[in-house]
């Protein structure tokens, strides 16, 4: 069974849209009728996949921004307001992984890059995002979390003690902005065939045939089933959801 969605006259916002989960996402968006916004640290990449979509008579807009920065944030969200019009949806999927390391050898640099990008990087997109909702009252933003999010990980506490924070933002901020109509949700992806999973390959830091043995499902996630969670719960169809961590994992945490 195909879900779709009528999103037209909306306007949907993806962070690290230009690339793995995030572009699956901005496509799913811009196909269900969106208006989408691909915020990307890579604006050439950004602006070819935008390019593309109006090629096809979707509408897309292009927005280079690095999330560390909060002015540039700042600005990213009111571009995408100015151009489409409002600002309806967003999944805050801009995240990075380095290599696994001694926790006992981690520099303060790679701690701090880790946690700019995953952690600070959503608390900025939420806060110029909320804002926007809170003006319109309407608004459902999904941000990502990860499996790292609800486990505990061998030589990468820092990037699962950001993504843990992820789903402590969200559920904090899914408290406080219900009153206002706007739904707060995080995606907890399980391992996906992203770039960045690939990379993790190559790099010998991943074993694809053990990851898939290790799930109940037995392979490894689409981008596009993590866009099809996202779009869930944007949806009038998780109208009653907010505050939750969906683990989209083929079973990991139910073991």
């Amino acid at each position: 069974m195909t879900v779709t969605y009528d999103f037209t006259g909306r306007t949907a916002l993806v962070t690290g849209g230009s690339t793995g989960m995030g572009e699956a996402a901005v496509r799913a968006f811009a196909e269900a009728g969106a208006n989408v916004a691909i915020i990307d640290l890579d604006g050439d990449a950004a602006k070819a996949l935008a390019d593309e979509l109006t090629a096809r008579g979707l509408t897309a807009l292009a927005v280079p921004c690095d999330v560390t920065d909060e002015d540039q944030v700042a600005a990213a969200v009111h571009a995408t307001v100015e151009a489409l019009g409002s600002l309806d949806m967003a999944f805050n999927n801009a995240g990075i992984m380095l290599p696994p390391v001694d926790s006992a050898d981690e520099t303060a640099a790679a701690f701090d890059r880790i946690v700019a990008v995953n952690l600070r990087g959503v608390w900025a997109s939420m806060k110029h995002e909320l804002k926007q909702m809170r003006e319109q009252g309407s608004g459902a933003i999904v941000n990502c979390s990860s499996l790292g999010g609800l486990v505990g990980g061998d030589g990468r506490a820092t990037y699962h003690a950001t993504k843990h924070g992820v789903i402590g933002q969200t559920r904090s901020v899914a408290l406080q902005y219900g009153r206002h109509g706007v739904r707060v949700n995080a995606v907890c992806p399980g391992t996906i065939e992203t770039p960045m999973v690939a990379r993790m390959a190559a790099g010998g830091e991943l074993d694809r045939e053990a990851a898939a043995a290790g799930v109940p499902l037995g392979r490894l996630g689409r981008p596009e089933e993590i866009a099809a969670a996202v779009l869930w719960l944007c949806s009038d169809a998780a109208s009653y959801v907010t505050g939750a961590a969906l683990p989209v994992d083929a079973g990991h945490t139910a073991q």
